[in-house]
Order: C-alpha cells, then sequence, then structure tokens
C-alpha cells in the first residue's frame, strides 16, 4: 500500500498518481492541505526521506519569504513551519514499506513500486 500526500491542483502530484494508479499499486490518498500533517507526522516523513526539512519544502511559496525562513532555518524551526502552513510541504511524498520519496519527478515514485 502506497500512502501519498496529494494535491490534485498540483500537475506532479496529479502525474505521480496516475503512475501509481497505472502501475496498479493499491494507494490512499492523503489531501494534505485539507488533512494537514501532524508535527509527529511531518518529523517521521523527514526521516523517513532522510532529507533535511529544508529539501521537503516549496521555498518558492510566498509564505516561505513572509515567515523570514531561509535555507540555513533549523529544522525545528521549518517543520514547525510546515504544520502551521502545509502549502509549504513539497509536493508529492509517497510512501511505502518504511521507505518514502519526493514525487519530483513523478518516475520518483517507481523506486517504491
Amino acid at each position: 500500500m502506497i500512502t501519498l500526500w496529494h494535491n490534485p491542483r498540483c500537475s506532479k502530484s496529479r502525474q505521480t498518481l496516475a503512475l501509481i494508479e497505472e502501475a496498479g499499486a493499491p494507494v490512499t490518498v492523503r489531501r494534505y492541505l485539507e488533512d494537514v500533517p501532524t508535527l509527529g507526522e511531518i518529523l517521521a516523513a523527514r526521516d523517513t526521506l532522510g532529507l533535511r526539512a529544508i529539501a521537503m519544502m516549496r521555498t518558492g511559496e510566498k509564505v516561505f519569504k513572509e515567515l523570514g525562513l531561509t535555507k540555513d532555518s533549523p529544522d525545528d524551526i521549518l517543520v514547525n513551519a510546515m504544520v502551521a502552513h502545509p502549502i509549504l510541504i513539497e509536493r508529492p511524498i509517497a510512501f511505502a514499506q518504511g521507505r518514502a520519496v519526493i514525487g519530483r519527478p513523478p518516475e520518483a515514485v517507481l523506486a517504491l513500486l
């Protein structure tokens, strides 16, 4: 089972979902802008991805700049910003069997299939 943090307005997220469905893999879609991940879930996602928080953020979002965030901001500040403003979470993120990938490019999800 793949769990996909998905934003249907995002073309990369839609492409990633289509790849999963075309492969016939079971998928649970989580619209993370509506069903906002908790602090614990974002920390777990970061750890599963094996990345710093900044690598799972949309740094070009207006709110990133409005909050005064930078690529050098501490992880705890960045993670809390994602909890408060889920639009900052890079999309999509796919999880399966204790692994995770960011679907940029969408083909990255193939590593989970």
